[in-house]
């Protein structure tokens, strides 16, 4: 009996070049169940297979699956009332952020299997399928490892007997450097038998190959260097945990990999530097899809006349300017994440809300207070009074009124009397009120990904922005940081200036330090997916969430600094000044806030550098080496 294959279609997934032109891609017609030998003669078929595969990408954060993995580790707080566990816990479970899906594994494995065995493919057709699968499963071998350490190495389809024997599929966990050297491998292996075409984005080129192995390599060497510092967290066979003697190679393939793109060996790419403002320019890196694009390499694409739209702005966008004026203004980022945006002479600073003698500082526009900042504060963040399609935010929390006293209210539509003024509005319709839901309480929205389409933010139809998977901007930040891990300070010094000269930092930093690697990711990557996996390999989450609840002080002090603690999400509200005797009448001032659902404190645990491996996993395969801590 013929073994049967299913072809799955992935409606509106934009891929790049094949043997067909990059649109056909989006024209194969829906298929039933054929016979595998038929699927292997048709290049439009196994592409279709191939479509589904990519479409089984895992991502720890996207725009297609919510938005609330945004809004954890202290950068945003999330204004949905469901939601509010995220800043009420003391802690992650050891199970979170974990996977296991095998099933997708075999299905490469098999695909590759098929593929290998086709004899009515072109050698062409062949090679670039092929290729397209193997850097898929090291992507995902590269989620896995990131999350649970070295997992068994499965890189053939096993086929069960009904033997009733089951110890030839039961595989031991491979050690954790093993799983690396197996994604750094795969990527050396394929990286020439994919295009270096920098107008494909959501196929696997020979770039999205170096810019996964260079992370992969980054990822390696900080564990085996900062490793060091937490051994409560590896087990004796090296299944979690990589020796210390093994971080200078990994960083060496890392900066190898890096400076293949760099240099231009696998395609033209370059920093997103199209739009005068430098502000506008960084959100625009995250919208534009066009050929000018040159920093994104590997996406997850989305189109809205092929019926793949995600609901990020529907979600996510002020309440005031919504498309439907439903519900929006979930993810709001926090004051934590504004004021690590360093100032333009390279210092840190707290937004000033005071004067040097404690009085409040008055600004006559909202935006006033942000001014001489990293341009990438508002190319990430929506700041009180910022502008998305053409409107103005209203954002502000009450008038404050020359006694020092607050009038404030429960939403926009409750006005209040304010002396002198009569009845009138006293809040932002997007906010600021502690607990209302779909309004800021923070005093800020997110403006990455935040879609400005006509109908975007339509629950019927949806944005079709694309989720960056890797780009050209983190490539150098890789680069950067494997350079000064190597000692090579000039070389590191180059990489990381060119990322910061695109917002607007225009005197280059004369020193680096490891402080600085850390803050620059965190600025130029906010909202990627990158801040956990970052912290954990550096072995500095359990010092940044340390459970200990923050006060104003704690907030504002040790900016820039790594190790900073960082547990609860605070805001900054804006209040309307009202005092006709005073020249600051009309004014706005700004208190930090930390909004009212916010009463856990994140607690970070050795437990959490690798996820639990689960009960029934452990019971169907007695060679699964537990996690340290399990």
């Amino acid at each position: 009996m013929k073994k049967k294959f299913l072809i799955m279609i992935v409606a509106g997934l934009l891929v790049g070049e094949s043997c067909k032109k990059d649109s056909a891609f989006l024209d194969i017609p829906p298929k039933s169940v054929l016979p595998t030998e038929l699927v292997f003669s048709d290049p439009a078929l196994v592409l279709s297979v191939l479509g589904d595969l990519y479409n089984r990408v895992l991502d720890f954060s996207g725009l297609d699956n919510g938005w609330s993995s945004f809004t954890d580790f202290s950068e945003a707080f999330p204004s949905e009332n469901g939601s509010y566990f995220f800043v009420q816990r003391t802690g992650w479970g050891f199970g979170e952020w974990s996977t296991w899906d095998y099933g997708y594994i075999r299905d490469l494995n098999l695909f590759l299997q098929r593929a290998n065995a086709a004899t009515k493919l072109t050698e062409d057709d062949k090679k670039r399928f092929i290729a397209e699968a193997r850097f898929l499963r090291a992507q995902y071998y590269f989620e896995i490892v990131k999350r649970m350490g070295g997992v068994p190495l499965i890189t053939e389809p096993m086929e069960y007997d009904y033997s009733g024997n089951v110890t030839q599929l039961q595989k031991p966990r491979a050690k954790e450097s093993e799983i690396y050297d197996f994604v750094i491998s795969e990527a050396e292996a394929i990286k020439n038998d994919l295009p270096t075409n920098i107008d494909v984005k959501s196929r696997a080129t020979k770039a999205a190959a170096l810019a996964m192995e260079a992370r992969a390599a980054l990822y390696a060497g900080s564990i085996a260097k900062y490793g060091a510092n937490t051994p409560q967290v590896s087990l004796p066979g090296n299944e979690v945990g990589i020796p210390a003697s093994m971080a200078d190679a990994y960083y060496t393939k890392a900066l190898a990999a890096a400076q293949q793109i760099i240099n231009q060996q696998a395609g033209a790419y370059k920093l997103y530097q199209v739009l005068p403002d430098l502000s506008d320019n960084f959100a625009a890196l995250f919208l534009d899809k066009s050929s000018v694009n040159q920093e994104s390499i590997f996406i997850e694409d989305f189109k809205a006349n092929g019926g793949k739209t995600h609901g990020f702005t529907t979600n996510n966008q002020p309440f005031s300017i919504s498309d439907e004026g439903l519900d929006a203004g979930r993810l709001n980022p926090s004051l934590n994440l504004v004021q690590s945006f360093e100032k333009l002479d390279n210092t840190y600073a707290p937004i000033p809300t005071k004067d040097g003698s404690g009085d409040p500082i008055y600004y006559t526009n909202q935006l006033d207070i942000f001014a001489g900042r990293d341009a990438r504060l508002a190319g990430t963040v929506l700041l009180p009074n910022g502008l998305f399609k053409g409107k103005r935010t209203e954002v502000y929390a009450g008038y404050l009124l020359g006694d020092g006293s607050i009038i404030t209210s429960g939403d926009a539509t409750q006005p209040k009397n304010v002396p002198g003024l009569g009845t009138t509005q006293v809040v932002g319709k997007d906010g600021v009120v502690s607990g209302q839901e779909f309004r800021t309480q923070t005093g800020f929205f997110i403006r990455k990904y935040l879609d400005p389409t006509v109908g975007s933010g339509r629950r019927g139809r949806g944005s079709d922005v694309a989720f960056i998977r890797y780009r050209y901007g983190e490539v150098l930040l890789n680069a950067a940081e494997a350079a000064f891990e190597l000692n090579q300070p000039g070389i590191a010094l180059g990489y990381i200036n060119q990322v910061r000269a695109r917002a607007g930092l225009t005197t280059p930093l004369a020193a680096l330090t490891f402080d600085r690697i850390v803050h620059e990711r965190r600025v130029e990557l906010a909202f990627e997916g990158h801040t956990l996996f970052d912290m954990k390999r550096w072995r500095i989450a359990h010092l940044v969430w340390d459970s200990n609840k923050m006060s104003v002080a704690d907030l504002v002090s040790n900016i820039g600094k790594a190790t900073k603690h960082n547990t609860q999400p605070y805001g900054l509200w804006p209040y309307k000044y009202y005092n006709p005797s005073s020249p600051n009448n009309n004014k706005w001032v700004f208190r930090e806030v930390l909004p009212g659902p916010v009463t856990g404190a994140n607690s970070f645990s050795f437990g959490n550098y690798y996820s639990q491996i689960g009960n029934d996993i452990l019971s169907a395969n007695p060679l699964i080496v537990k996690q340290p801590n399990q």
